[in-house]
């Protein structure tokens, strides 16, 4: 970069600004979510168009949701869930603890 800063610098700076924190979340929260189907199907030996039909979807909504593309409701989480051999839970942890 011309300025002399770099990549971290720049990242800090943008999050200073509670849009961008926001939005920054959002997208890390997505991405969690889709990178734990993706890992529990992989583990699973499903393809993505075996956990779509079970969970009433179409193989290019589990594309979308594994890239991070969606933010999922809970009823759909619960039926990716079901689908997945699992159960949903969903709770809070406090910020100091939060990865």
């Amino acid at each position: 970069m011309a300025d002399g800063s770099n990549w971290s610098e720049l990242r800090d700076t943008s999050l200073s600004d509670p849009e961008v924190r926001e939005g920054y979340e959002a997208a890390r929260i997505r991405y969690e979510l889709g990178r734990a189907v993706r890992e529990r199907r992989e583990s699973l030996g499903m393809t993505q168009e075996e956990l779509a039909r079970a969970a009433g979807l179409r193989q290019p909504a589990v594309a979308r949701f594994e890239g991070g593309g969606t933010m999922p409701t809970l009823p759909l989480l619960e039926r990716i869930a079901a689908a997945l051999g699992l159960r949903l839970h969903v709770g809070f942890e406090p910020l100091d603890r939060a990865g």
